[in-house]
């Protein structure tokens, strides 16, 4: 698996929490330090962070936690943009990538395992996810759909490429919600924090 690669999508605006998300703390990390553990414990060394709103703060944590990252200068046009942009800094060899919302911390790593057991094993171009018949993330894509990704519209974003090639699609169960949530304003994280 040397040439998978990981992107964290961590550029968006918080918009709607109110306060950088990628930096609120859970359990005496930040949520993008707790992303970043959880892909490095599914023994993926290759990662990504795309970075855009407070980029100068969390760039300090990448470089903390011996990752990469690259700067998207269009993050306001929202998340197909920063994956876009990762996937455009990519070396031409990559094989696979899988893309996580920075805002999804609780992703179990026994998980992301799953999906790379499952790339390898049926031979399937993208592979996706699946709790409680709901799919999740992370997505894992094959390099040969670079340039579709690269040249996808905003409108549906990486779901396009799910609707264009559903015969290379695998769905794969696993038992774990983390895959579903996210943390989209404040009353979800308090919720969290209370509950863990």
């Amino acid at each position: 698996m040397d040439s998978t690669y990981a992107i964290i999508l961590a550029a968006g605006e918080s918009k709607r929490m109110g306060f950088p998300k990628m930096l609120l703390n859970f359990n005496g990390i930040t949520m993008l330090e707790r992303v970043i553990n959880n892909v490095k414990g599914a023994g993926i060394e290759n990662v990504m962070v795309v970075l855009g709103a407070e980029a100068e703060k969390l760039k300090i944590i990448a470089e903390k936690c011996g990752v990469i990252y690259c700067i998207n200068n269009n993050y306001t046009e929202g998340m197909l943009s920063s994956v876009k942009c990762g996937i455009h800094k990519l070396p031409s060899s990559f094989r696979a990538v899988l893309v996580f919302p920075g805002d999804q911390p609780l992703i179990q790593p026994v998980s992301v395992n799953r999906i790379l057991d499952a790339f390898e094993d049926s031979g399937k171009g993208i592979v996706i996810p699946v709790c409680r018949k709901k799919r999740g993330h992370p997505i894992l894509i094959d390099s040969k759909y670079r340039n579709e990704i690269l040249n996808l519209t905003d409108r549906g974003g990486l779901r396009t490429l799910v609707t264009l090639f559903p015969d290379d699609l695998l769905e794969v169960e696993v038992d774990d919600e983390g895959i579903l949530k996210d943390f989209d304003n404040f009353d979800d994280y308090i919720r969290e924090i209370n509950q863990s």
